[in-house]
C-alpha cells in the first residue's frame, strides 16, 4: 500500500499572516513589503487557491535566495496622465508589485471616475481574484490580469510563444456576494496532466497537443507539448490580448521575449501586469448597486440546476464561501508549505 500525503494542518487566519510576514522578512522583505505579499498569498488561501497561496514561498524563496527576485524593490509610480499610471516594480516579489499597481490604480479611479495601471519589471503575482475582492471591498469594478511565462503555442503553431496569461474580472455587491471571475487561459492547468499521468490515466483530447501540434490523449505526450487554450482560436486571441495589455503596453517583456522562473531563477522575468478600475460610487448610490447585483444573482439563481447537487452559481461564490469558513475554523495548509514557512520565519534575516 501507497503512503498516503499528510492530511492538511489547520491554522487561524492572523497565525498565518503573522508566520508568512516573518518568513518573507527572514528572505530580505522590509515589514511592510512583506505584509502586502502575504496578504494577497493568504485570500488565495483563504479562498482555497493553494497552488497560489503561501506555498509559493517555495518558488519566490529560492529566486530571492539566489537574487532572481530583488528583496528590497524600490517602486515607482508615475502619472503620465490623470487616470493613468506607470508602475516600476524594481524587479519585486509579484504581489508587492501587484498591491502598489492597485493602490496607484484605485486612487486614479477615485479621481477619475476610471483609473487604469500598467506594471513592469516585476514578476507571478499570486491569483487575481485576491485584487479583485480588495478592489471590490473598496467599491471598484475590476479587470486585471498580468502575462506568464510562454507554454501555449500561437494557434496551429508547434512551439510554445504564448504565455497561459490570467484575467480576472470583479464586480462589487455592497450587500450581499461580490462577482469574482479569475481564469488562465488554458482549459486545464498542467497540474491535471501530471495527476492523469501518475494515475495512469488518459487525458481528453481537448486539453493539450504533443509536441508537433497535434491534440493528444496521452498525458506524457502532453507534458513534452503545449497546453491548449479555452475556446479554441477565441481563447489564442485572448491569450495575445491579455498579453497586449500587461506586457507590450507596460513596456514589460511579452511572449517568448518572458524568461522561464524555472529555467532561469536567477534572473529577472520583467512579468508586466494590467489594473482597470471602475469606481462605481460614481455611477449611482451603493443601495442602487446592491439593489441591480442581487437581482442579477437573483436570475441566475433561479435557473433549475441539471443536475439537482449542483446548483447555478455566479462566478465567485465558491470561493467566498469557503473564505467565509476558513475564517471561522482556520486555512487548511499542506503540512510541508507550514513547515517551510517555519523555517523561513525561524531562519536569521538574510
Amino acid at each position: 500500500m501507497s503512503s498516503q500525503k499528510q492530511d492538511p494542518v489547520h491554522i487561524a487566519e492572523e497565525e498565518l499572516t503573522r508566520l508568512g510576514i516573518r518568513a518573507f522578512e527572514s528572505l530580505g522583505l522590509p515589514p511592510q513589503d512583506a505584509a502586502d505579499v502575504v496578504q494577497v498569498l493568504v485570500l488565495a488561501d483563504l479562498f482555497g487557491l493553494a497552488t497560489h497561496g503561501l506555498s509559493r514561498i517555495e518558488s519566490y524563496g529560492e529566486r530571492l535566495q539566489v537574487g532572481g527576485i530583488n528583496p528590497r524593490a524600490r517602486i515607482r509610480v508615475e502619472r503620465p496622465a490623470p487616470g493613468l499610471c506607470l508602475v516600476d516594480g524594481d524587479n519585486g516579489v509579484g504581489p508587492l508589485v501587484g498591491m502598489h499597481a492597485l493602490r496607484a490604480a484605485m486612487n486614479a479611479a477615485s479621481e477619475c471616475g476610471v483609473g487604469m495601471a500598467f506594471a513592469r519589471q516585476s514578476n507571478h503575482f499570486g491569483p487575481i481574484s485576491p485584487y479583485g475582492l480588495i478592489a471590490a471591498q473598496a467599491g471598484y469594478a475590476s479587470i486585471i490580469g498580468s502575462n506568464a511565462t510562454t507554454t501555449i503555442a500561437p494557434w496551429g503553431g508547434t512551439d510554445a510563444r504564448v504565455g497561459n496569461s490570467p484575467i480576472g474580472f470583479a464586480v462589487p455587491n455592497p450587500d450581499g456576494a461580490h462577482f469574482l471571475l479569475d481564469m488562465a487561459m488554458s482549459v486545464v492547468a498542467r497540474a491535471k496532466i501530471r495527476n492523469a499521468l501518475k494515475a495512469g490515466q488518459d487525458i481528453p483530447d481537448t486539453w493539450a497537443t504533443d509536441a508537433s501540434g497535434r491534440p493528444t490523449t496521452s498525458p506524457k505526450a502532453a507534458l513534452d507539448g503545449f497546453l491548449l487554450p479555452i475556446g479554441g482560436h477565441k481563447g489564442y486571441g485572448l491569450a495575445l490580448m491579455v498579453d497586449l495589455f500587461a506586457g507590450l503596453l507596460s513596456n514589460a517583456a511579452y511572449l517568448t521575449h518572458v524568461k522561464s522562473w524555472v529555467d532561469a531563477p536567477d534572473q529577472p522575468q520583467n512579468l508586466g501586469h494590467f489594473f482597470l478600475l471602475i469606481d462605481t460610487r460614481k455611477l449611482g448610490s451603493t443601495q442602487w448597486l446592491a439593489e441591480r447585483m442581487n437581482d442579477f444573482a437573483r436570475i441566475l439563481h433561479g435557473s433549475a440546476a441539471a443536475d439537482p447537487a449542483r446548483p447555478v452559481i455566479q462566478p465567485g461564490e465558491i470561493e467566498l464561501a469557503k473564505m467565509a469558513r476558513q475564517k471561522e475554523q482556520g486555512i487548511a495548509l499542506d503540512a510541508d508549505v507550514l513547515a517551510l514557512l517555519r523555517r523561513h520565519a525561524d531562519a536569521k534575516p538574510a
